[in-house]
């Protein structure tokens, strides 16, 4: 959507779009542990899978494998896309567009909160504790259909660097 706005420079109106901000989130899995969802530090507050912004000139699986490293401590392998959510009321700062993973982590034990997270830790599927942000109680519930059968994931794109080799 294209809107006009006063450029803070020249003081002239300016045009520009005003897009969804991409983000990426990863459903860590662990069957003997749960999945991971960290404490938000940050507004809006509550309990969310980690996950954050893309950025420029980045692949969202980079991405989504550096966040991980910045919220959980983890490293994290993608195991596959569970879906693209982009709903424009999931995020309250701002419409987002979130391509969301999942992922298994390399060395559970390493898992510490870092970055926005207040706290780390693993919670069964189908108990997360309350309140979660965003849209994170459907992206949950569609990862729950993917243990039950009711739902396949997509492939992940292998990141670029892995590509070329």
């Amino acid at each position: 959507m294209k809107k006009d706005e006063i450029c803070p420079h020249c003081g002239k109106a300016c045009g520009f779009c005003r897009n969804p901000a991409p983000t990426t989130d990863v459903v860590i899995y662990e069957p003997a542990r749960g999945v991971v969802l960290i404490a938000r530090a940050n507004p809006p507050l509550g309990y969310a899978l980690p996950g954050g912004f893309i950025d420029e000139g980045e692949q969202a699986e980079a991405a989504a494998v550096r966040e991980m490293r910045e919220e959980t401590g983890l490293d994290v392998e993608l195991t596959g896309l569970l879906g693209v959510y982009s709903r424009p009321d999931r995020d309250p700062r701002r419409h987002t567009l979130s391509v969301v993973f999942t992922g298994r982590p390399r060395d559970p034990l390493a898992l510490r909160a870092g970055d926005d997270a207040a706290q780390a830790a693993f919670y069964p599927p189908d108990a997360p504790p309350e309140p979660l942000a965003f849209d994170h109680a459907r992206i949950l519930a569609d990862f729950r259909d993917v243990l039950a059968g009711r739902r396949v994931l997509g492939a992940v794109e292998p990141l670029a660097r892995e590509r070329s080799r």
